[in-house]
């Protein structure tokens, strides 16, 4: 018998992440913003947060830019709701 290994703390972060559904990517995916406008506002917030300024959400800073309405936030907001309830994640 094969004894399987507990899962790395990481293993379990990016098995965890893979199951949630993320702002971003549904915003992506829905056309309302580019994979590479993600990736400036990804790379903005992790620069934020690693020099210790404020956190700001992913929405906002799309929303800030022009390249989100409140519309279509709430749009993905709802769909992201959707899918946590559809797959038991709290």
């Amino acid at each position: 018998m094969v004894k399987k290994r507990p899962l790395k703390v990481r293993d379990r972060i990016e098995e965890y992440l893979a199951q949630v559904p993320r702002f971003g990517m549904i915003a992506v995916d829905m056309g309302f913003v580019t994979a590479q406008q993600l990736k400036e506002v990804l790379t903005e917030q992790i620069e934020d947060d690693l020099s210790n300024r404020p956190h700001r959400l992913v929405g906002e800073m799309f929303f800030d830019r022009g390249w989100m309405t409140h519309d279509q936030i709430e749009t993905v907001l709802n769909r992201l709701s959707n899918e946590k309830r559809g797959k038991g994640v709290s």
